[in-house]
């Protein structure tokens, strides 16, 4: 069978939600043809295979594609996110992003979707030319790309559906993802969640909610984390007054750990015991009702990651630990967001999408096709999108806080993004507008919160290595 031929401007792997909310924009806001191919039957990407009961943790207001709103920005009245703005499910993003799909892209003429297809690469002979296939009907296909191949699924999201545990598990355990949670049909003796991260969060709350005895519960957890209070994350807060709390927070701190202090007695930052330090972050974000339900929790294992778990016992880094009898393990290790090297975003014939923002992966990629569609060289467009990596330790909230300081300096210098930033409603929040007198006399601050970020985190490498 000979390969149907093709030509577009762009080809974008992947329909995940930076892929959608990148086609979103460049469709809002050129002419171009655009054709995107998934490995998935439906847009969504790691949403089509996560657990049924995961929900955004940031507001719906921040997330999808601009172009179309995530939700109706209601306020929760019940549940531990009563008082603050909804939390989409995992089902509304994929009826969402279905919806994007079939009203807003495919009616323009201009978008063509492959689902169920592989991406090949480009042709060895012919640079230009791109190749993928569909794994239903075997068909082959040949792409012309005019402009640019972007690639949307550098990032690597996996949730535990995606790939087995990085521990051995004996033959006899019985271990499952949260995925099959909802389906069980019997009450195991004891729960035991493999993972603290954003999915064992998810998984310890979902047993919480449903009555589980919090003593029935055994939470392994290598790595305490610095958790972001959801009441700070709100539509519609100003980052002059968030931004203005971290900034007194850095210029007062003398150390790291006097640094986090500050950011917690001001309530930006939370953590689950207070008689133990975190030494994660990575943008996990919490309400306090439901910290207080995790804190109910009483028996949290802290001796590093699982090695291996047999019926008798499990072995964790530093200690092996004998196996409440018939437990239920649930794993949650899946690393949703690894920190990965960063590349340059725009680089000749490819676009590599990446958080511009920490942590606010569908804003950057909106407002990298914003940049793509608006500027005109590929030096420009990366100096104003440097990509970042995503935050894992407690230490990389240094990089995290300078990233975004230097990305408002950037932006509230071009009257033009500016201006654009103000109509995005996936920022949630507005950027001040700052004259020029204003923004002279900002640089130097920012210069010097720089150099206090610096040594900060050199003194806390020091210390490291003398440890």
């Amino acid at each position: 069978m000979n390969p149907t031929a093709l030509e577009v401007d762009y080809l974008i792997v992947g329909a995940g939600a930076m892929g959608m909310a990148f086609a979103d924009t460049l469709i809002a806001e050129t002419d171009a043809t655009v054709a995107i191919v998934d490995r998935y039957d439906q847009p969504g990407g790691h949403w089509t295979v996560a657990y049924p009961f995961v929900r955004l943790h940031q507001p719906s207001a921040y997330y999808g594609v601009n172009s179309r709103e995530l939700g109706s920005g209601a306020v929760d009245q019940v549940g531990w996110n009563a008082g603050m703005q909804e939390l989409a499910s995992a089902s509304e993003i994929l009826a969402y992003l279905d919806q994007v799909m079939r009203k807003t892209l495919l009616p323009t003429g201009r978008v063509s979707y492959f689902p169920k297809s592989f991406y090949d690469g480009p042709d060895p002979q012919r640079p230009d030319v791109q190749r993928f296939h569909s794994v239903v009907s075997g068909a082959g296909f040949e792409v012309t790309v005019k402009r640019r191949t972007v690639d949307a699924t550098y990032m690597n999201v996996t949730v535990p559906a995606m790939a087995p545990p990085k521990y051995e598990v004996a033959p006899d355990v019985r271990l499952i993802t949260p995925n099959q949670l909802p389906a069980l049909q019997d009450q195991p003796p004891h729960y035991t969640v493999v993972g603290a991260g954003k999915t064992g969060i998810d998984a310890c709350l979902w047993l919480l909610s449903r009555g589980t005895d919090p003593s029935d519960i055994t939470w392994i957890m290598p790595r305490d984390s610095w958790l972001i209070d959801r009441a700070h994350t709100q539509p519609g807060d100003s980052y002059i007054e968030t931004e203005a709390a971290r900034r007194e927070a850095v210029v007062g701190a003398d150390t790291v750990q006097e640094l986090f202090a500050r950011l917690e007695s001001s309530g930006l930052l939370l953590r689950l015991s207070p008689d133990i330090e975190p030494t994660a972050y990575r943008c996990a974000t919490v309400a306090r009702a439901e910290l207080e339900q995790l804190r109910r929790i009483g028996d949290i294992v802290r001796h590093g990651r699982v090695k291996r778990i047999d019926e008798n016992a499990i072995e964790l880094d530093q200690v092996t630990i004998p196996a409440q009898n018939g437990t239920l393990y649930i794993d949650c290790t899946a690393d949703g967001l690894e920190r990965r090297p960063t590349v340059p975003v725009f680089d000749q014939a490819c676009i590599t999408l990446q958080a511009v923002v920490p942590c606010q992966q569908v804003f950057s990629a909106a407002v990298t096709a914003h940049v793509e569609a608006s500027y005109a060289d590929d030096d420009t467009k990366n100096a104003l999108c440097p990509p970042s990596q995503h935050p894992d330790s407690a230490l990389d909230w240094i990089q995290f806080f300078g990233d975004i300081q230097e990305r408002i300096a950037r932006w509230t210098a071009d009257p033009a993004l500016l201006e654009w930033l103000s109509t995005c409603r996936l920022l949630g929040r507005r950027l001040p507008e700052l004259s020029p007198e204003q923004r002279t006399a900002l640089l130097p601050m920012l210069q010097a919160q720089k150099l206090k970020l610096e040594q900060l985190l050199d003194q806390a490498n020091v210390v490291a290595a003398v440890n």
